[in-house]
């Protein structure tokens, strides 16, 4: 997910998979070119407890991250007036995917299929995030 919320990456897998191993897989699938890293920008990588620990911190350091990761303890220490925690973009974004009910119970059989609805989820999402000052479908 972006700041905005919007997904950049997606992967289907069963749910008895941990999300710090599908990690490298999602980061390896971005479908939005990352810019240029320049000498001496940081790109930084917000994640949850989750993704706590060496694993973890070497497939985003792989990857030319700078890796925050935090407790859910730790960042509500850390919060600040009208800042909230980034961890709750995801949260959100889940929520978003959530409202498409076609993908709220899995009853597709084939992996294709279900990975498709979910890519045009994740488009129809995007798409609402598009700041237009045209009315694309009226003109």
């Amino acid at each position: 997910m972006d700041e905005r919320g919007a997904p950049l990456s997606l992967v289907v897998t069963g749910a008895n998979r941990h999300d710090v191993t599908q990690l490298a897989p999602v980061l390896d699938a971005l479908c939005v070119r990352r810019p240029v890293v320049r000498a001496g920008v940081l790109q930084h990588l917000c994640a949850d407890a989750g993704f706590f620990g060496q694993p973890a911190e070497k497939a985003i350091r792989a990857r030319h991250y700078t890796p925050h990761v935090r407790s859910r303890g730790e960042e509500t220490h850390r919060r600040t007036k009208g800042h909230t925690p980034r961890r709750w973009i995801v949260e959100v974004a889940h929520s978003r995917f959530n409202r498409f009910r076609k993908l709220l119970v899995r009853y597709e059989r084939l992996y294709r299929s279900y990975q498709a609805l979910t890519m045009l989820a994740a488009a129809s999402i995007c798409f609402r995030k598009v700041n237009t000052t045209i009315n694309i479908i009226y003109g």
